[in-house]
């Protein structure tokens, strides 16, 4: 945990968990280059300009802390399983019908696990720190068991698997840090459910190890999963409780929205060592809030949480939502954390 500076924020500042709702033009024209039909500057000037999109929907829905939308990773992290060496990719276990965690791409190892150059975090801040110089930004990257989970150990040793994952996120968090980003999150859906026989005093640890010494304020967000919409583990944080209090962060972001606000009276101990980011917009949801159920929402997190550590968020990302719903969404997060604002 670290007393670094971090740029000035209203109180109840607002940000997004990291993915943001990609426009349609961008959907089917990484479509047609991942089929080999553009090239290298044109798929860079891709990146360029969606990431400017969804950088101005956050802008102009007044959000505090803006994220670069995670456009270069499929559903936050498989684009970084290509950076990787020494896995090789297992096909699918199901194909047909709708697609979810069991379609997912899967890996073997195959030789020494590595980044020869990173897990292309780094890049993305530079581009998003470029787009918005006078804004606070963060960045969000997958955090060890997250790579785990989907890598079939078949005999391999899993603390030694487990140990290099480790060591690869914390080297792109450290170089992010050292790059000039001032809040670095790691996102867990590994934590609720962790691989391969791990406790969640282990994958707390794991995560605690990416962060350790790191230059920058750091988070932690507990995830449910979000694969296009579905989460897929135990969606109670009480169990998790012991685990989630030895994280060694600086900020907690859970989901609160999709759970009707079950659990808030955890977090009264939690909010004395960590600011709480408090998920008031249910991302797995067409249903568009409005500022005034947001702001209730707000109301019923204060009443556990101090004003002084909490800020407010959406559930997880919002990639699995059509562009259109996700701005209405983002706004009615920002006008109800103004309404909660302006009640104190």
């Amino acid at each position: 945990m670290t007393d670094l500076p971090f740029p000035a924020l209203p109180v109840l500042p607002t940000m997004g968990v990291g993915s943001m709702a990609a426009p349609g033009w961008f959907i089917a024209s990484w479509r047609a280059a991942r089929k080999g039909e553009w090239g290298d500057h044109d798929i860079e000037e891709l990146f360029e300009d969606a990431t400017r999109v969804v950088v101005a929907d956050q802008t102009e829905a007044g959000v505090d802390i803006v994220s670069d939308g995670e456009l270069r990773r499929q559903r936050f992290v498989y684009e970084m399983f290509d950076r990787l060496t020494g896995l090789e990719r297992v096909p699918p276990r199901r194909r047909l019908g709708i697609a979810g965690y069991d379609s997912a791409p899967h890996y073997r190892i195959a030789g020494e696990i590595g980044a020869p150059e990173g897990l292309g975090a780094v890049e993305e801040f530079a581009l998003l720190r470029a787009m918005a110089p006078d804004t606070p930004v963060k960045v969000a990257i997958p955090g060890p068991l997250t790579f785990l989970q989907a890598i079939e150990l078949n005999g391999d040793d899993r603390d030694t698997v487990l140990d290099r994952l480790i060591a690869l996120v914390h080297a792109e968090v450290s170089a992010l840090a050292a790059a000039g980003a001032t809040l670095v999150q790691v996102d867990e859906p590994g934590l609720p459910r962790a691989p391969h026989g791990l406790s969640f005093a282990e994958g707390a640890d794991a995560i605690g190890r990416c962060l350790d010494g790191v230059a920058a304020k750091t988070a932690v967000h507990v995830c449910f999963g979000n694969n296009a919409g579905r989460p897929f583990a135990d969606r109670r944080i009480g169990p998790m409780m012991d685990a989630i209090d030895s994280l060694r962060c600086d900020l907690l972001m859970f989901e609160f929205a999709n759970r009707e606000m079950a659990e808030l009276e955890l977090m009264a101990d939690l909010a004395a060592r960590f600011t709480i980011a408090a998920g008031v917009i249910d991302v797995k949801n067409f249903l568009v809030e409005d500022a005034e159920t947001v702001a209730g929402r707000i109301a019923r997190c204060l009443n556990h949480i101090p004003a002084e550590s909490l800020w407010i968020t959406a559930d997880c990302g919002f990639s699995a939502l059509p562009r259109y719903i996700a701005r209405k969404k983002l706004v009615a997060m920002t006008e109800g954390a103004a309404q909660a604002r302006a009640s104190l």
